[in-house]
């Protein structure tokens, strides 16, 4: 089996940051959705981060036959009773050219926040990886960030909500974290860490 994976994504900054992570925990050649012949891109409907990189994994094991690995992650506000959770990347909704969704989706964040005390910012980063081999073997591994929202943006080393984050343990933002301290300690670099032998043994079966 060719030591070729796929990862389900078009995200310029997430393919990024996923192959940065894998780059030194196992030898292979890393494929993004850009690299495979386009197709119609599954509604991340699912109700759960599991839920959706299932889906989008799945998908791309479809359409081109290679082990494929997704990833679905988002911000859980303690106040917000969880949310935005899995709509993150969606949660405002925004349409406006002049404004990134990143950006907005920040925005709206911090207004629905605006009467809640500092003490109650507590929030978490969640991701799940998703494993789907071309025989429909497949498997999911969980990662976890906890910490706290601050109320202006700081940084400018990420993207999604990390300008307003403070992992646990640390006085700076997500955003203000070189890649390789972030990674050590992110959602998405536990996550993938702990998939790395499912992915080792897919490979090499």
């Amino acid at each position: 089996m060719s030591r070729q994976l796929l990862l389900a994504t078009r995200n310029p900054k997430k393919l990024e940051e996923l192959k940065r992570i894998l780059a030194p925990l196992i030898e292979v050649e890393v494929l993004g959705l850009d690299d495979i012949p386009p197709y119609e891109e599954v509604p991340e409907s699912g109700a759960t981060f599991s839920d959706n990189a299932l889906l989008k994994a799945t998908e791309a094991v479809k359409h081109s036959g290679l082990i494929s690995l997704a990833d679905d992650s988002g911000l859980a506000v303690d106040a917000l009773n969880g949310m935005p959770g899995v709509l993150s990347a969606r949660w405002s909704g925004s349409t406006r050219p002049e404004v990134s969704r990143d950006d907005a989706n920040v925005d709206l964040v911090l207004e629905q926040l605006a009467d809640t005390p500092d003490e109650r910012l507590g929030a978490a980063f969640h991701c799940a990886v998703a494993l789907v081999r071309p025989d429909g073997a497949r498997v999911v591994r969980l990662g976890v960030m906890a910490g706290r929202l601050i109320r202006e943006r700081r940084g400018g080393n990420g993207f999604g909500y990390d300008p307003i984050f403070v992992p646990a343990g640390y006085e700076v933002s997500s955003a203000e974290l070189s890649s390789a301290d972030k990674d050590a300690i992110s959602h998405r670099g536990k996550a993938l860490q702990a998939i790395v032998p499912d992915l080792l043994a897919a490979l090499d079966g």
